[in-house]
């Protein structure tokens, strides 16, 4: 069953998907039509969850479920996974690799691999106060306060040990 994400309790279960790159106004439509006939049918063991979906920075794509009465089961959440790989493969765009880390640099968000990471560090890009994208998150009211962190507070301080 789809909810607004407004309508989400802030204790929801969130999951975080980094596009590699914005999503036209274009594209940002069909991710919505096809998230929201998704959430329509979501269920865990043939019984409906109260599950919704938000767009931020036109690139992060956050899937909630609202697990008070119901959790999400593996095989929800692998149906999950398959319509974001239909996301993936439509757009052309890598959703599901969890081999990237985002940052902002003078107000432009950057997606870079982890290979990367030590050239944008070298290249003054990526540094100790840099904002960055907290992935580990997972509940929706971490978007407020725990989400966009400081590179030294997120697991990426071991690069900036001297």
């Amino acid at each position: 069953m789809y909810l607004s994400f407004q309508q989400m309790p802030e204790t929801a279960r969130i999951w975080i998907y980094q596009a590699d790159r914005e999503l036209s106004a274009t594209e940002i439509k069909y991710v919505k039509e096809r998230l929201v006939a998704f959430c329509e049918q979501w269920n865990t063991h043939g019984t409906s969850m109260p599950t919704s979906f938000d767009i931020q920075h036109n690139r992060m794509i956050i899937l909630a479920v609202d697990e008070a009465q119901l959790g999400a089961s593996g095989c929800s959440i692998d149906s999950s996974v398959r319509v974001l790989r239909e996301i993936e493969q439509q757009l052309s765009i890598s959703l599901l690799d969890q081999g990237k880390v985002s940052f902002i640099n003078e107000g432009q968000i950057i997606t870079s691999k982890l290979q990367e990471l030590k050239k944008h560090i070298d290249a003054g890009n990526l540094r100790e106060e840099t904002a960055v994208f907290n992935s580990l998150v997972n509940k929706k009211q971490d978007l407020s306060d725990r989400w966009l962190i400081p590179a030294k507070d997120s697991w990426l301080r071991k690069y900036f040990i001297h």
